[in-house]
């Protein structure tokens, strides 16, 4: 890999990606609207918006780069952007790192955007520092990231890529601990908890909201997104080849 051309790689990636107002305020703005709306449905309840809007804020990242990522991949490779990449002295490495890189920009301004509005303007109230927060939702645009990197590879248009959503997000969302304890699910659905990275995106968010401290369970969770969000990110390099449309 080289580090001069992930960088020339995920500033062409940035420079499209401005241009495009739509899904700017896709990644900025809709998680936004998504959590003030909650706060208003949970307005008596303020105790059931900090749980609900807590993880919310890790699975939004998620959700909103998968869509973005694998939709901006597979465009490039039904346009022919990715066939003239790969005759060019440019690695699988270099191309897959620059698209992470691009897209880990915006999913630091997402996350920061949304997790300084939800704290600041929504009173959301957590015992842990704000910047734990941050942290968990940038592995999970990380995350999902990756995941969209690699479903890319296996849709031929753009509707097939979106219809990997319901397939791969949809049963985290599910089974993550969100609309019911994990612990509480039948034990088949409770073992398949056990090993969706959503599920420890729920339970680091959680940890903040509960312990003012750094809990060894935080740093689990944060370790096993993080291997994930690297793995799913070293097989779509490995799946990356020349397809024209």
């Amino acid at each position: 890999m080289s580090l001069s051309r992930t960088t020339a790689t995920a500033r062409r990636v940035l420079r499209q990606l401005s241009h495009d107002r739509r899904t700017v305020a896709l990644l900025l703005l809709v998680p936004v609207f998504l959590l003030t709306l909650l706060y208003y449905v949970y307005d008596s309840d303020p105790g059931a918006f900090d749980f609900i809007g807590s993880s919310l804020l890790g699975i939004f990242p998620m959700i909103t780069m998968f869509l973005v990522t694998s939709i901006a991949t597979l465009r490039e490779r039904t346009q022919g952007t990715l066939e003239r990449l790969l005759v060019m002295p440019l690695g699988k490495g270099d191309l897959i790192a620059g698209y992470a890189l691009a897209f880990g920009v915006f999913a630091v301004l997402q996350a920061s955007v949304a997790t300084g509005v939800a704290l600041w303007f929504l009173d959301l109230d957590v015992q842990g520092s704000p910047w734990l927060l941050l942290v968990v939702a940038l592995l999970n645009a990380l995350l999902g990231t990756a995941l969209g990197l690699f479903v890319s590879a296996f849709a031929a248009s753009e509707f097939q890529a979106v219809q990997f959503l319901p397939a791969i997000i949809f049963p985290q969302l599910l089974l993550c601990g969100l609309f019911a304890p994990r612990e509480s699910m039948q034990p088949v659905l409770e073992y398949a908890s056990n090993v969706l990275p959503m599920s420890y995106s729920v339970d680091g968010m959680n940890e903040v909201l509960r312990s003012s401290e750094i809990t060894g369970d935080y740093v689990r969770d944060l370790i096993i997104v993080a291997g994930v969000a690297l793995g799913v990110l070293t097989l779509g390099a490995a799946t990356l080849r020349r397809r024209t449309a």
